[in-house]
């Protein structure tokens, strides 16, 4: 072993302890900083999306501020129409809140009597207790809290959003200007840019073809506030593995306890759920991403408990897509492309690989 190498060797331990002690910090900030973090992380998110309609139409002639102030005209628009209609559909559903909880409470106490009477060592009283359904808080306005929380902050996501694509127009330049060498860094943020955009815009007409879906099947079945269950399940639908379910459940709930509705409706509706995740999740989605914007079922579902232990329900929500934007920001460098692999789904076939690499970028194969 050369002296170079054993002094690499023996530094090994020690930059190992000190990138640990540097990850604990970071994410001890971060935890801290949750609530600054969430909003902006969120318009980076829709700002990068956003950049693709500007240029879009800056390709058909508009001008860059032209391209920016129309992409948001729209945008606003489609929020404000999309909002107005989840508010009102949110107002009804809280005036009739009251009356759901006391039909489930009253569902959920035939339920125990009916399990006792067919011989189950249950005593409905003293699981009542244990819950505490009567003097605890409901779980149905904690959530409806949390949704409404995150619709209140939409205000300073749009400034946000709005200032950041402006910034964008003299994003290159600067980075020109602040460097003595810029084209491998700005080579690398193309690539990053690029594969990020990618994948957050076909994950977001997934969830708003999800959103669609969901809202006909409502409409159909004949459940309460379809609007309503649509936005949650756009919302969800970036939550890995349990986001799906989660969204299934107030709408089955509701209809199994509906006046009008039943068991064999509410079977209905969550084989409907079923269906479009599986079909949109399963099928769809991995066609038009391809394995190399995938991450195994692991890496997800820690995402999911990582990210939601840092920031909260945001976090959750955010937690693939926070993912695959360090997956693809580790994919963009040669020294850590193999962490993105690690994180990765798994290997690729060899017809696969040679598709999805032909249909790439030269500096992306």
């Amino acid at each position: 072993m050369s002296k170079s190498s054993e002094e690499d060797y023996r530094s090994l331990p020690l930059n190992s302890t000190l990138a640990l002690a540097a990850l604990v910090v970071i994410i001890a900030g971060m935890k801290v900083g949750a609530d600054l973090l969430v909003p902006l992380l969120l318009a980076i998110f829709i700002a990068v999306v956003c950049t693709a309609p500007v240029q879009w139409l800056n390709s058909w002639g508009l001008s860059r501020r032209a391209s920016v102030c129309t992409t948001l005209l729209v945008l606003l628009t489609g929020l404000l129409l999309i909002g107005v209609l989840a508010v009102n559909s949110f107002g009804t559903f809280i005036e009739t809140l009251p009356d759901i909880e006391s039909r489930l409470y009253e569902h959920y106490w035939n339920l125990l009597n009916t399990m006792a009477a067919h011989g189950f060592a249950i005593n409905p009283d003293q699981l009542g207790e244990l819950f505490n359904m009567e003097e605890g808080e409901s779980w149905v306005p904690k959530i409806i809290g949390e949704l409404g929380n995150l619709f209140m902050q939409s205000g300073i996501v749009g400034l946000l959003v709005m200032f950041m694509l402006f910034e964008t127009l003299n994003f290159r330049d600067k980075i020109s200007r602040a460097l003595e060498n810029p084209a491998p860094s700005l080579k690398r943020f193309g690539e990053f840019s690029l594969t990020l955009k990618r994948y957050l815009a076909v994950k977001t007409m997934i969830s708003l073809a999800t959103a669609v879906l969901v809202w006909l099947s409502c409409i159909l079945i004949g459940v309460e506030f379809p609007l309503l269950w649509a936005v949650l399940a756009f919302a969800l639908n970036f939550i890995p593995n349990i986001g799906s379910a989660l969204a299934a459940i107030p709408p089955v709930l509701l209809l199994l306890i509906a006046p009008d509705g039943g068991v064999f409706q509410a079977l209905l509706l969550a084989s409907a759920y079923l269906v479009i995740n599986f079909v949109l999740g399963n099928l769809i989605e991995p066609r038009v991403m391809g394995q190399a914007l995938g991450l195994s079922t692991f890496v997800a579902f820690l995402s999911l408990v990582v990210w939601g232990w840092i920031l909260g329900p945001a976090g959750m929500l955010l937690s693939v897509v926070l993912t695959m934007t360090l997956k693809i920001a580790l994919d963009s460098h040669p020294q850590t492309r193999w962490i993105a692999r690690l994180l990765g789904p798994g290997q690729r076939t060899a017809k696969n690989a040679k598709s999805r690499d032909a249909s790439l970028p030269p500096w992306q194969r």
